[in-house]
């Protein structure tokens, strides 16, 4: 159990860092936005993340 967090941890830290490396400036563009964004708009777009990862999972297994 702990391999597959751990694996899962080291996909996300892959995937995360995907972006930064290969577009900087987007990169920087986009997060600039999400900081002038209200909480309620940043929790949001945190909650959809979190059902669309929790969807898949499901689909997927």
């Amino acid at each position: 159990m702990l391999s597959y967090l751990l694996t899962a941890f080291a996909l996300m830290l892959v995937l995360e860092g995907l972006l930064p490396f290969l577009a900087p400036g987007v990169w920087r563009e986009t997060f600039k936005r999400i900081t002038a964004m209200a909480d309620g708009q940043v929790r949001f777009i945190g909650l959809t993340s979190m059902i669309v990862g929790l969807v898949l999972l499901i689909l997927l297994h």
